[in-house]
């Protein structure tokens, strides 16, 4: 977003996990650089070559956009499928993951806009789904704090462990596509990086409906909702950060 309306980029190859970032430019402009350091993330230049133009090849945006709708789809499904299960097995856990799951569900809509759309209008989009997922890890918290005070019925771990299995082969069909399709695009990278964390979310609930099973107690399923819910906030401000 911070290289927008550069006409001299062509492409730029994002490998997030070593912090390196491949400009591809017909020509040296010094604003490059410039806008990279003003982001403040210890931006510096380490090497420059030459390619023929026709070594530069543009992914495809249909390809992208249609990864990405069958990402976003299978993520707000399992929202609704395990919002209804938590609510009706009283396993924060099951609630607290299909919060996220909407919340990725958000991403993948913000990576979908970023598919040709201006900084403009994902700025806008960031700032909407931030706030909102905010607003819905604040009311989540709330209810755990509620829960641990009261007196609840402990959550059904049968239902907890099975629909969690089912959330975690969504998941993981999800990050096989993602990697499958080997994009080195900003938000396809951030895509696969929230869905690997989803991975582990999911085991979080399944290993707490266990703890729920051996120690037939309801703490283990508010402990994992709540670092759930947390998760979520955490993603939110930094959403909002970015639509600033």
């Amino acid at each position: 977003m911070k290289l927008d309306g550069i006409e001299v980029i062509r492409k730029l190859e994002f490998d997030i996990e070593n912090r390196n970032l491949t400009v591809f430019h017909s020509r040296e402009d010094e604003e490059i650089l410039s806008r990279l350091e003003s982001l403040n993330f210890g931006a510096k230049h380490t090497y420059s070559s030459s390619i023929d133009e026709k070594e530069v090849t543009i992914e495809s945006s249909d390809v992208q956009s249609k990864l990405l709708w069958t990402i976003l789809i299978i993520n707000f499904g399992f929202f609704i499928i395990e919002m209804t299960t938590g609510l009706i097995s009283k396993s924060m856990g099951l609630v607290a993951d299909s919060l996220d799951m909407l919340a990725d569900s958000f991403v993948y809509g913000l990576s979908l806009w970023a598919v040709g759309s201006t900084v403009l209008r994902k700025k806008k989009v960031a700032r909407w789904s931030g706030f909102f997922q905010l607003s819905l890890a604040f009311l989540g918290i709330i209810e755990v704090v509620r829960r641990f005070i009261g007196s609840e019925e402990m959550p059904d771990y049968r239902i907890m462990i099975g629909v969690s299995v089912l959330a975690l082969t969504a998941n993981a069909i999800c990050l096989y596509l993602l990697q499958k399709s080997k994009s080195k695009e900003a938000h396809m990278k951030a895509s696969m990086i929230f869905t690997s964390n989803d991975v582990i979310i999911n085991s979080g609930v399944i290993l707490a409906g266990v703890l729920v099973l051996l120690t037939q107690s309801k703490y283990p399923d508010l402990i994992v909702g709540s670092i759930v819910f947390l998760i979520v906030s955490q993603g939110a401000f930094r959403i909002l950060k970015l639509g600033k």
